[in-house]
């Protein structure tokens, strides 16, 4: 049995070739997509890369024109605040402290919009806007592993400023006015800022932003019509209503699109996937504990800060957050010692999660201590954590050249796209090529690489001023025709006559792919019990949320008992 992409680990220098080998058809970026998509997959995507590559100049040159120290520590921390990580800590709070129903809509559309992003962004495969000419500024190391398209930091914080708008302006809100204003102001100033730091950053384009932001703001509109119906669904119907709601959910799961790279997406999607499983659970068997508010048809966590006190409800909160860790620290790796041989029983049945590139029960022994989760860190990684709180300056990274095999792949796609373009091109301007500007001739190519072999120096015309172009002619002028020099590795498969080049060349250009895919950041390996752990431990957290800890709240004296009169 052939082992998946994701197991291919660096190798030392001395194997490079056949590790570069190993990684796809040769190298050819535009057959690796139209391989690997089904046709109706890959013609929409053909006809949008263009969009990504021709916003990419133009982000580049906004990018040079703003850019400091001071806003890139800025964008970098905000950055978080539209993370997987720092809703599945906050949202629980909101559980304890007596916004039960702001929970459950907050959960609906954060759930269902980082569950339906990495289901585009796996279905289209389109990468984000490539780096050279932009940087990238990130505290996450496995951001740029996903695919561009749509953003789901966009997603979440539109999402979230929608749905808070609503509520704010909700025929039984009782802000106060001034409390209101406030709030608004607060909900708008973290949707722009979470958006344009995507752009800031050079983590995403125009286009991945908007439509992210539309997709937030699309979900919170539903949430916003039918989210009461579907909670009163819930919360009054048979056990059936949950287990209809499961059914629908798992199928969601089973039927995400396979990428074309190793892109994490999906993980992200099964662990939320469990989230909207647990709270349903939870909402629909609290309801009929006895012991929630029913205000008025749906169950609400007990809570009144008045008759708690703070020092109460801190202790709810650490009391709350403690279960959430200690629930992750005990069964992701029970589960992932006790499911592997039920996996190898299954997998002899021909029932085996057909996932391209996590690894089948019967290619591995055990699955070994992986410190990573991109939504509930380990209790091992809080120190870094907040270290790099601490001195986010050291902790953020500006990283040049593509980082991850999309990135690669989209690089030599270009290259390749290019090059059939500049042939005409150089052609028409060959009367003219002796005129060029030897600034242009000796400016770095698009990728980082400085592609020009037969710069020479020339002297501005007498007389006459010399132009200084702006940050936009230079990132355009990067991406110009004659600044692309693409061989792939396999002679004679590509068009624009890459076979006539002189050997000298297409070795230059091997050698540079080759380092390209080497300084890659693989996604770690990933094993097929691990959807079913996500899905469990992720069902766990949210089930916590919403009824274990309030019920150990009651047990131990932390809550109120009994519904007020």
């Amino acid at each position: 049995m052939s082992k998946p992409d994701s197991l291919l680990k660096p190798l030392p220098t001395l194997n490079l070739v056949t590790n570069v080998e190993k990684l796809d058809a040769g190298l050819r970026g535009l057959d690796h997509y139209r391989t690997r998509l089904p046709l109706w997959r890959y013609k929409p995507r053909q006809r949008l890369i263009p969009l990504v590559r021709w916003e990419t100049p133009h982000l580049a040159a906004i990018q040079k024109s703003v850019r400091s120290p001071a806003l890139d520590t800025y964008f970098s921390i905000t950055a978080n605040l539209g993370t997987h990580t720092f809703f599945m800590v906050v949202l629980p709070i909101l559980f304890w402290c007596g916004y039960t129903n702001l929970g459950r809509g907050m959960v609906h559309v954060l759930a269902s919009g980082v569950f339906f992003s990495g289901f585009l962004k796996d279905m289209w495969c389109l990468p984000r806007p490539l780096s050279p000419p932009l940087n990238r500024i990130t505290m996450s190391r496995s951001a740029a592993l996903e695919y561009g398209f749509p953003s789901t930091h966009s997603t979440n914080a539109m999402s979230v400023a929608v749905y808070a708008l609503f509520m704010l302006h909700a025929p039984d809100s009782s802000v106060p006015p001034a409390v209101k204003i406030g709030l608004e102001a607060v909900s708008c100033c973290y949707a722009v800022s979470i958006v344009l730091g995507r752009l800031y950053c050079g983590m995403h384009g125009f286009f991945d932003v908007l439509v992210g932001s539309a997709l937030g703001a699309s979900l919170s509109i539903v949430q916003c019509l039918y989210g009461d119906s579907f909670d009163h669904f819930i919360h009054t119907g048979s056990f059936k209503a949950p287990v209809v709601v499961i059914l629908i959910i798992l199928v969601l799961v089973r039927i995400h699109p396979e990428p074309a790279d190793d892109c994490p997406c999906f993980d992200d999607s099964v662990a939320f996937a469990g989230v909207m499983i647990g709270v349903e659970l939870g909402n629909w068997h609290f309801g009929r504990s006895g012991r929630a508010w029913n205000e008025p048809a749906l169950a609400t966590v007990p809570f009144s800060l008045e008759a708690l006190g703070w020092p109460r409800t801190i202790a709810r909160i650490f009391i709350g957050v403690l279960m959430v860790f200690a629930w992750r620290e005990v069964m992701k790796p029970t589960l992932l010692r006790s499911l592997p041989p039920i996996f190898r029983v299954v997998e002899m049945l021909g029932l085996t999660l057909p996932r391209r590139f996590f690894v089948q029960a019967s290619e591995y022994n055990q699955v070994p201590n992986q410190k990573d989760d991109n939504v509930i860190p380990a209790v091992s990684e809080f120190p870094s954590l907040l270290t790099s709180f601490r001195h986010p300056r050291r902790s953020r990274s500006v990283s040049v050249g593509p980082q991850s095999e999309a990135d690669a792949y989209e690089t030599l796609a270009y290259r390749d796209t290019r090059r059939k373009q500049s042939k005409s091109e150089m052609v028409a301007a060959t009367p003219r090529i002796d005129e060029r500007n030897s600034s242009e001739e000796n400016a770095p190519g698009y990728f980082g690489i400085s592609t020009s072999r037969n710069a020479s120096t020339r002297q501005p015309t007498a007389g006459l001023p010399t132009p200084v172009p702006s940050n936009l002619d230079l990132y355009n002028s990067m991406s110009g025709p004659e600044q692309v020099l693409y061989t792939p590795l396999t002679p004679g498969t590509a068009s624009g006559g890459s076979s006539r080049r002189p050997s000298s060349e297409r070795r230059q250009d091997e050698r540079e792919e080759r380092e390209m895919f080497s300084k890659l950041e693989k996604p770690r390996v990933r094993y097929d019990v691990e959807v079913i752990t996500k899905l469990i431990v992720y069902t766990g957290i949210a089930w916590i949320a919403v009824e274990g800890a309030p019920i150990l709240f009651e047990t131990i004296g932390l809550g109120l008992g009994t519904q007020p009169g």
